[in-house]
């Protein structure tokens, strides 16, 4: 209702077409925006195998990496019985495993000069290794570009392992 003043009509502004029009957008703009997508990485599982006895890989281009407990990982090259290399302890990053799968792919490369076969990475990580451990581990592999690799179980003598190297308990 327009009430007189001085006479006047003072005209009144009706807003509830303005609040229609702004559920309107907002509805349109919630159903037509896209939502952050979720990162992933594709990783292409084999059929459930022991990656020990059946992997008809070289033990001298195969590393085991085992992901023990406080952010630590052991690795050997070559069979766990009778490794060519290690086992040694490190951690993940540019001074850790990274640097020693770098060196392995050299020694690798210089070994084999007319063949291409890759290094190939087992990683088994443990019951008290964290997931972020095992992204950070399938992130050095992309890092590193290397595209031969597997996640398998850990055997109870590479538990017994991470036990003597100290890398199965928390602290």
């Amino acid at each position: 209702m327009a009430e007189l003043i001085r006479g006047k009509m003072q005209p009144r502004v009706d807003l509830t077409p303005m609040v229609d029009l702004a559920f309107l957008l907002i509805t349109f703009f919630m159903l037509t925006t896209s939502l952050a997508k979720p990162k992933m990485m594709d990783i292409a599982l084999p059929d459930k195998v022991d990656l020990g006895k059946a992997t008809g890989f070289s033990d001298k281009r195969t590393m085991t990496i085992l992901l023990g407990a406080n952010h630590q990982a052991a690795w050997y090259w070559g069979l766990q019985k009778t490794p060519i290399e290690g086992p040694k302890v490190t951690d993940f990053g540019r001074n850790g495993i990274r640097a020693e799968l770098k060196d392995k792919m050299t020694k690798i490369k210089s070994q084999q000069v007319g063949s291409t076969k890759p290094l190939m990475v087992i990683i088994r990580p443990s019951n008290l290794s964290s997931y972020s451990d095992l992204v950070n581990i399938l992130d050095e592999m992309k890092i590193n570009g290397i595209t031969q690799y597997a996640i398998g179980d850990i055997s109870r003598e590479e538990v017994q392992l991470l036990i003597k190297l100290g890398l199965y308990r928390r602290i």
